[in-house]
């Protein structure tokens, strides 16, 4: 039940917005092992002066933020990690312009249909 916020700098995506969404959905699957339908994917783009980057990014600086269950192995984050390079790289977006920030929680502090996500079954494994 990844919540994922995709932020960068407007205009280099142009028409392939959803494609980039899509990409990034395939890395999480490949990564994380979730189910295809598990999507919660948020694309944001800003304006030049509307942010501030490194010096040294290019105009394709992309930070992917997200929000996951705790209990993922490090081998489970290395997968991923290399999957959203793999999947962007057909976007021309140089590794080095990739920041990809996790967030855990305990399943605990995630309300599902009106419950706690530790007592729902989520059709999927988190301690991948």
């Amino acid at each position: 039940m990844p919540s994922t916020r995709i932020e960068t700098r407007r205009g280099w995506i142009g028409v392939r917005r959803r494609e980039l969404i899509e990409a990034v959905q395939r890395a999480l699957i490949a990564g994380l092992q979730i189910p295809d339908d598990d999507r919660c994917i948020f694309l944001q783009e800003f304006d030049d002066d509307a942010m501030i980057a490194p010096p040294n990014k290019g105009p394709c600086y992309i930070v992917i933020e997200i929000k996951l269950f705790s209990g993922r192995s490090v081998e489970a984050k290395r997968r991923l990690y290399q999957a959203i390079v793999d999947e962007l790289s057909a976007f021309d977006v140089p590794a080095s312009d990739i920041k990809t920030v996790l967030i855990e929680s305990d399943p605990v502090n995630w309300g599902l249909r009106g419950k706690p996500a530790s007592e729902i079954d989520l059709g999927f494994k988190i301690n991948v």
